[in-house]
């Protein structure tokens, strides 16, 4: 699929975990690996005027993202977010707010930086705020490709606001609890392939991928359904794995790959991650590590 931008849409924040702080939040995360996989994504978020956002500014650029479409806010602090990965196998979140990136103005955007068709990628927690909600939605009216990264983040999310997403979506990407609580909300129930073909036609997407953490992950597309068992790993954390995941699937996708190996690809990204500590190691060369 020929694209000519990629953006990806909500919160960028420090992940406080208990040996220190990391650069973090799902959009960044995904922009940073499709970074590492060869594209240039564009970040649309907003920081705070402060040292924390100043630092967040400067990863961006050292990890030769463009910062054009960041917002920097006067009223508000940078976003950060309490990890405590007590399990190793899930994590638990205390998402601090109101922050910077509720307040992502569609009216500061710089419309020079949206050129051609472009794929937008996006999530549920960064629109739990109506600014931020209503400056996604009118940059779903221009997005070619709309790919949904669902994240239920408790209290950080409606039924309402995740429908109303869904009905701008193409490709769905979230993980098995996820997916049962939605077709819960529309009194439907089964197994997971049920409900994804449920939620598929009801939503009329391209596709959609569902993660099931060291159980691999399924896809239901116009090519069938396609599941793969995943990989065995030692889990370091299990932070960004899933953002790791989706921009390893995203970047075979956009290269016309089949889905069997976009989805195997992006199960072996998602495992690499979770061997190691943090968001957003360098997959590209941890796999070129693994080979030699």
């Amino acid at each position: 699929m020929k694209l000519s931008q990629i953006f990806c849409f909500g919160e960028m924040l420090w992940d406080i975990l208990p040996d220190g702080k990391y650069p973090g939040g799902a959009p960044l995360n995904v922009a940073v690996h499709l970074g590492y996989l060869g594209h240039s994504p564009n970040m649309i978020s907003s920081v705070g005027k402060d040292d924390l956002g100043r630092k967040l500014l400067t990863f961006v650029e050292e990890k030769g993202l463009d910062i054009g479409g960041i917002q920097i806010n006067a009223d508000f602090e940078t976003g950060t977010v309490v990890a405590n990965p007590g399990n190793r196998q899930e994590v638990a979140y205390e998402i601090r707010g109101p922050v910077a990136w509720d307040y992502i103005d569609k009216g500061a955007f710089d419309r020079k930086i949206f050129k051609g068709k472009f794929a937008l990628v996006f999530g549920s927690l960064s629109v739990r705020s109506e600014v931020s909600r209503l400056a996604l939605l009118s940059l779903l009216e221009h997005a070619h490709l709309k790919v949904f990264d669902v994240n239920f983040r408790p209290p950080h999310y409606t039924q309402q606001v995740v429908t109303e997403l869904c009905s701008h979506t193409n490709i769905l990407k979230l993980n098995h609890n996820e997916l049962m609580e939605m077709v819960n909300w529309y009194d439907r129930y089964g197994g997971e392939k049920e409900a994804m073909r449920y939620i598929r036609d009801k939503f009329r997407l391209k596709l959609i991928v569902v993660t099931r953490g060291e159980n691999g992950a399924s896809v239901l597309s116009d090519a069938g359904y396609i599941e793969h068992p995943g990989f065995p790993v030692e889990v370091e954390d299990t932070i960004g794995s899933g953002d790791a995941f989706l921009a390893t699937f995203l970047n075979g996708y956009l290269a016309e790959y089949p889905i069997e190996s976009c989805l195997e690809q992006a199960c072996k990204a998602g495992a690499l991650v979770a061997s190691h500590k943090g968001a957003t190691p360098n997959i590209a060369q941890l796999s070129s590590n693994k080979r030699t």
